[in-house]
């Protein structure tokens, strides 16, 4: 049986705030793929207007966009493993910068297409990398809150670029610019601070074993390529990865084509449609939040089972209203009460708990890259589809939502207890401190 911490146990130490300021760096990787995403979603009906697009083009740019982020995500976490996820780390961040500047200054949908190019595989590779990087520097006691928080980062990325596409809703490609132009300036504070940030003993050894792989036959095993096909490996990898994409598939069509499908189906206003994601983005703030303080409790999993249920609720009437305003307005209450507990959040920590230290930015880049994939492909299709019928669109995404929900319990009742630390979880969440 797990030991229980008393009192003092280490589960309760308060996090030092230099290791908070490492979650925030590290989840500004986050907040920029999340507002990348979401910029392309609030802005393309007004690409499509601007650069004349029709349905198969708006497919495709939010497609490319997946799958720069998959491709970067699989690189990106290797090449950090193998030549150190510091340095990877600080460039990463960089290429996004020139990349969101090349959308922003973009004059025709062949320029915005390199952007997007640029910007999706450099926040991909800085996925893993930063995720890796804040979970070598935390102790076991407090990785969960740490990882977790860098989901607060991805709420806040979505929650402002919802917010400027609803103010600027009427300013046409302005606003999209302007929308754009704060992700290039904020990957720039970012790569700044960065570079400026001083790694712990532990980390810097990891960085050491990393940067030596390719040089040293006896560098650890766990480091090698072929360590990601064993077991030890293999079966978290797997199941994180059925869980994200499932999972994964719904949330990234709301994600990229929410203000597409209020517009198109719902036959909501481009106002209407950002005001609708803007008024339900701080539930999801504040329930992400909350999820930070339980991530190192037995509450993080725990809550799963109601809020992996409400979710697909959510779907469900979704469904059953064909997409129709009043439907998605009771949809996106209960999406956004559930998401939190049964999402992206879960999957960032239980990838971090159960996936071999050594190899965190490999292994999760490959769950990154497949996932991130699959989005593309049902990206290029999502318009069309929903044109042809948005209650076959919707009962698809709902199905899948159920299979996310048997995912991650396999993972909690199987994979979690078997996981380094998992002794040190906190017996009670009120003893969380921040």
């Amino acid at each position: 049986m797990a030991r229980t911490p008393t009192a003092s146990g280490p589960a309760e130490r308060p996090i030092p705030k230099p290791l908070w300021k490492a979650a925030a760096l590290s989840g500004m990787a986050s907040y920029l793929d999340a507002g990348l995403i979401v910029s392309i979603s609030v802005n393309l009906a007004i690409y499509r207007d601007n650069f004349d697009m029709g349905v198969w083009m708006a497919g495709a740019i939010s497609a490319i966009v997946t799958i720069c982020i998959a491709v970067g995500s699989l690189v990106g976490g290797r090449l950090a493993d193998l030549f150190g996820r510091r340095r990877v780390y600080n460039w990463d961040i960089f290429c996004f910068a020139l990349g969101a500047i090349i959308i922003t200054l973009a004059p025709d949908d062949i320029t915005l297409l390199i952007g997007v190019l640029v910007a999706g595989l450099a926040a991909g590779a800085d996925l893993p990398t930063s995720l890796a990087v804040v979970s070598d520097a935390a102790p076991a006691w407090a990785r969960g809150r740490l990882v977790a928080f860098t989901q607060v980062m991805w709420m806040l990325g979505i929650a402002v670029a919802i917010f400027l596409g609803f103010v600027l809703s009427t300013t046409g490609m302005t606003g999209a610019r302007i929308i754009t132009g704060q992700l290039a300036v904020s990957a720039l504070l970012t790569w700044h601070f960065r570079s400026r940030l001083k790694l712990s003993h532990e980390q810097d050894e990891v960085e050491e074993r990393a940067a030596q792989a390719t040089d040293d036959p006896a560098a650890p095993r766990g480091i090698a390529l072929r360590s990601i096909f064993t077991r030890a490996a293999l079966l978290p990898m797997t199941a994180t990865f059925v869980f994200y994409v499932t999972w994964g598939l719904g949330a990234n069509t709301f994600g990229q084509f929410g203000t597409y499908l209020l517009v198109t189906v719902s036959d909501a206003s481009q106002s209407l449609a950002t005001g609708i994601n803007l008024a339900f983005i701080p539930i999801g703030v504040v329930l992400t939040i909350a999820f930070v303080r339980v991530a190192d409790t037995h509450w993080r999993d725990r809550l799963f089972y109601l809020a992996a249920t409400v979710q697909v609720l959510a779907f469900v009437v979704a469904s059953l209203t064909a997409g129709a305003l009043a439907g998605m307005l009771v949809f996106f209450v209960l999406y956004q009460l559930s998401n939190p507990f049964a999402g992206e959040a879960s999957y960032k920590v239980w990838s971090q708990l159960t996936l071999p230290a050594d190899t965190r930015g490999t292994t999760q880049g490959f769950t990154y890259a497949l996932s991130r994939g699959v989005f593309a492909v049902a990206a290029f299709f999502t318009p069309a589809l929903a044109e042809y019928s948005a209650s076959v669109l919707l009962w698809s995404i709902t199905a899948l939502m159920a299979l996310a929900a048997f995912a991650g319990a396999f993972i909690i009742r199987v994979l979690v207890p078997r996981a380094p630390g998992a002794g040190q979880v906190q017996p009670d969440p009120k003893a969380v401190h921040t």
